[in-house]
């Protein structure tokens, strides 16, 4: 008998009651219908290309070169980074575009329909944080834009101070935090479009900005011929792992949650393509146009000057100062709005899909953006490479080895829509949470962080990524694979039959 293709996508009977009306669902979780995925190669190119074109990316080769290392080393460690996070980015996506359904609700196929929260919040709180970075990196840009152009708003307020933050910081801060609240409450589509139109304006400005460098500067300056610090291997591997590690936890964030933006894709050819074009690529140009830059500074201004954002504040003309932080801005909302808000928005309403929409869980990531004082946060650099970076890559690390070896091993990417919805089902597991899948989080988690708590372990932290993944995927297979219910869990549901 000849066995029935595959559907390469599948939606959700929305007129079943039994699933409408669970606590488990509501609108914004329910799979997109076919219908409504619209998103095409370029969309998801653009979406990349908004998302890495951002502040964070142009400086991230200056942190890996102030270690030590010159530009050939820094874009080398940047470029396998990327690669690298690249493959659980796909993986991860494949079940978006197949089953129209995000993060959360795809969580529950390996951690339980409760369970799935654990992961969910994880990522959550970690997206909050960098919320709050990028929030205040794009604040601080219309700060010194008003100062330039606002006479006494430097002055403003004196030395009052908001939690550390002078007056005209704080209400630069609140109006970008604004900005990004507006466009998240007009929805998916509206950050489609403004992802479409932002991703190229940035890489034009950005180019502009190389090549006044270049011009001004008679040259690329003396970064480029600087032979770093780190001569031989032995002294490269000093830095080289911990670096890594940071690189790929730099997307580590979007590897768990691009199912929220692949649950709006066409096809697969369109996702996996505009995912493989956009992100290894733009974040390897951005961080190379950020040296060739940040070298050509050291001749014009009398040093290195990192932050776009203390270039721009030196131009002597008006438009072209308002013409570069316009870009700032523009980057630094594309970026944080798909990359911080999307996700924790979906992770916050997973907690009570009844109670928390979308927009609520964008609010609730807003708000904790600002409680946890991002400015702090940035004011040691060697805490943001080592100790952000590193920490949170060894705990989502295991969450991606988890939800990967579930779906792509034990699963065989077969998922009962429905069930995902229920609280009696396919999903249940234990009361709703999964235990073989919180025994391997925790098992990653520990070997991934454990030189932090252990001196004479401390070098596995170098590695806090690679080793979360590894031991949680290999803990999750070997509790998983054969077990009583793994035949139930990989039968074949209604869905399915032709």
């Amino acid at each position: 008998m000849e066995q029935p293709v595959e559907k390469e996508i599948y939606e959700l009977d929305q007129s079943d009651t039994t699933v409408t009306e669970s606590k488990l669902y509501n609108g914004d979780n329910a799979p997109v219908p076919v219908k409504e995925r619209t998103w095409n190669t370029y969309n998801f190119t653009a979406l990349w290309i908004g998302m890495a074109h951002c502040i964070p990316t142009y400086m991230l080769a200056g942190s890996l070169i102030s270690l030590g290392m010159n530009w050939k080393q820094a874009l080398f460690t940047i470029t396998l980074g990327n690669l690298i996070v690249l493959v659980p980015i796909l993986l991860n996506a494949h079940p978006g575009t197949k089953y129209g359904i995000n993060f959360p609700v795809f969580s529950r196929l390996s951690f339980g329909v409760f369970g799935a929260n654990i992961p969910a919040i994880l990522r959550a709180v970690v997206a909050c944080g960098w919320f709050g970075i990028n929030t205040y990196i794009g604040g601080s840009a219309l700060n010194v834009l008003f100062s330039a152009v606002i006479p006494g708003w430097k002055t403003l307020g004196g030395s009052f101070q908001i939690a550390g933050l002078s007056l005209p910081s704080g209400i630069t801060f609140m109006i970008f935090w604004g900005l990004e609240m507006f466009v998240i409450f007009k929805g998916m589509e509206q950050l489609k479009r403004f992802e479409n139109w932002a991703a190229p304006l940035v890489m034009v400005l950005a180019f502009v900005l190389m090549a006044w460098a270049i011009k001004s500067a008679h040259g690329f300056g003396p970064l480029l011929s600087s032979p770093g610090k780190l001569h031989t291997m032995s002294d490269f591997m000093k830095v080289f792992p911990a670096s890594l590690t940071s690189m790929v936890g730099f997307w580590a964030t979007l590897s768990l949650n691009i199912p929220d933006f692949t649950r709006y894709a066409k096809g697969q050819k369109e996702q996996l393509i505009g995912q493989s074009l956009g992100l290894p690529i733009t974040m390897t140009v951005f961080s190379a146009m950020g040296i060739i830059i940040t070298s050509a500074t050291a001749v014009i201004f009398g040093k290195s000057m990192w932050s776009p954002v203390d270039i721009i504040s030196k131009f002597s003309n008006p438009f072209a100062m308002l013409v570069g932080f316009f870009g700032i801005v523009v980057a630094s909302l594309s970026v944080n709005i798909a990359a911080n808000i999307v996700s924790p928005a979906n992770d916050f309403s997973n907690v009570a899909p009844k109670h928390i929409s979308f927009k609520m869980g964008g609010l609730i990531t807003g708000i904790i953006g600002i409680l946890i004082m991002p400015w702090k946060l940035l004011a040691d650099p060697s805490g943001y490479v080592y100790t952000w970076l590193d920490t949170y890559s060894g705990i989502l690390g295991p969450v991606a080895a988890i939800i990967i070896c579930d779906y792509w091993l034990i699963k065989k990417t077969k998922v009962n829509l429905k069930d995902l919805y229920l609280k009696e089902g396919l999903y249940t597991y234990k009361k709703g949470f999964n235990p073989k899948a919180i025994i391997a989080l925790v098992l990653g988690i520990f070997a991934a962080l454990i030189g932090k708590i252990v001196p004479s372990l401390s070098g596995i932290v170098n590695y806090a990524w690679f080793v979360g993944f590894g031991v949680s995927f290999v803990v999750y297979y070997l509790l998983s694979a054969g077990s009583k219910d793994s035949g139930k869990i990989n039968s074949q549901p209604e869905e399915f039959e032709e």
